[in-house]
């Protein structure tokens, strides 16, 4: 017996050496997910839920945020713009082209929380910053749009004009760095997100003034280089892809889609084709591809061959296939496998494409139930999940016929994209955090 616990153990253990833990298989470490395309490989989420079934827990949140939570271990990580102070007279960013702006009334805490996995308590609460903001942004955005990402042993927060922090996952602050102020296109706020690769993290500032794209060292936060870019305001994050021995950071943004050289911040490739402003979709890559699209003046998407992309790529037959209807605004695409799943505008109407050849596997599909979506949709279990600001989530079939098969409610409104890791769905809405779990009977 002691001889057979032995051998079991050393082959655990040996098997432990060979195929270790993946990231990939259990966290969620970033905005999109473990592989930037909003997949979560092998979580296998709740099919259906409402306020009482399937809910682990349900927690109060301070303040608003959009952004979207992360998970390493047994943590969650989210970040949130909490009020306070005072009320003060209303008042404006008073720039010319402004609408539809959130007035400012009260100083604001810039907070970053850690959150129990298994019973919701929060581990560490930590205020980063302080401050009056210049612009509150559109009525239906927050100053916590950006989301946080993780590496495991840091914990990067970026609130735009407001700050780039890293800390530990304990809240210790390791560094910060502060930007400068963005003054974004008719006052509608901030929402680009970090990215991360090996020690490098990328920022991209684009909006009305001097637009640019910076490196960090994840370390220290010293400047590694920045390259300027001819961009005005955009909300994309960038994606960061290593191509043949090159690493490359792709951003959209006015008018075009561009490749920078990780390293260095020069110039690899561009591609014309998307809208001359309001780009806020983000690049997904997959089997030799990067998918880019945008609808706000000019419907666009388009798959884009990598492989020796150089130069001025526009018109080449790197631009494998596009189509000029249908196109996403705010909602980044969800990559699947082979198919490729887009939101029209942020409309509830979402079409299904061959990622390889852009032709529809079925086409679109009406997403009944669900009103304005700002969220990007998930991928998990052979499900797709997408929600709305109307507090509801619709759960689609990942095949060919692509039908509904729930449609759940909660009562809160979603901006945040939803996120899966093992048997959890988490849900961050505009009041609270929503732990979901797939009921063990099923």
């Amino acid at each position: 017996m002691k001889l057979l616990l032995f051998l079991s153990c050393l082959l655990f253990f040996l098997t432990s050496l060979l195929y270790p833990e993946s990231p990939a298989r259990h966290y969620w470490p970033q905005w999109r997910g473990p592989l930037g395309t909003g997949v979560a490989p092998d979580a296998d989420p709740p099919l259906e839920w409402s306020e009482d079934k399937n809910i682990r827990w349900k927690i109060d949140l301070p303040g608003k945020g959009h952004s979207t939570p992360v998970v390493w271990k047994d943590r969650l990580f989210l970040t949130t713009a909490v009020p306070f102070g005072p009320e003060m007279p209303a008042k404006y960013s008073g720039w010319s082209n402004a609408h539809d702006e959130v007035a400012i009334t009260h100083r604001i805490q810039f907070q970053v929380m850690a959150i129990n996995r298994q019973d919701g308590n929060t581990i560490w609460q930590k205020i980063l910053r302080q401050e009056l903001p210049h612009a509150g942004g559109h009525f239906t955005a927050s100053l916590a749009s950006n989301s946080p990402l993780t590496d495991g042993q840091h914990l990067f927060a970026f609130f735009g004009s407001f700050g780039l922090y890293c800390l530990n996952l304990d809240g210790e602050l390791i560094w910060e760095t502060d930007l400068g102020q963005k003054r974004t296109l008719h006052g509608h706020g901030e929402g680009s997100s970090p990215a991360l690769y090996q020690d490098t993290l990328i920022i991209n500032w684009d909006h009305e003034e001097e637009s640019f794209v910076a490196a960090f060292d994840k370390e220290t936060g010293r400047q590694r280089w920045r390259a300027d870019r001819d961009s005005v305001s955009s909300w994309s994050t960038p994606t960061i892809v290593a191509d043949q021995g090159q690493d490359q950071v792709i951003i959209s943004g006015s008018r075009r889609i561009i490749s920078y050289d990780l390293a260095s911040g020069e110039i690899i490739w561009h591609c014309g084709g998307l809208s001359i402003k309001n780009v806020v979709s983000t690049p997904v890559v997959g089997a030799g591809m990067v998918f880019v699209g945008s609808s706000y003046d000019q419907q666009m998407v388009m798959g884009i061959r990598l492989d020796g992309a150089e130069g001025d790529i526009s018109g080449s037959d790197h631009v494998v296939w596009s189509r000029s209807r249908g196109a996403p605004y705010v909602p980044t695409p969800l990559l699947y496998g082979e198919t490729l799943y887009y939101i029209h505008h942020f409309q509830g109407i979402m079409t299904r494409v061959e990622a390889g050849t852009g032709e529809s596997r079925p086409g679109a599909l009406r997403l009944k139930g669900l009103r304005g979506v700002f969220a990007s949709p998930l991928g998990a279990a052979g499900r797709v999940y997408v929600s709305g600001h109307n507090g509801a989530t619709i759960v689609i079939s990942h095949d060919d016929q692509a039908k509904i098969l729930a449609l759940n409610r909660l009562d809160d409104s979603f901006s945040a994209s939803p996120i899966a890791v093992g048997r959890e769905l988490y849900l961050r809405g505009e009041k609270h955090l929503y732990c979901l779990v797939r009921d063990d009977k099923r």
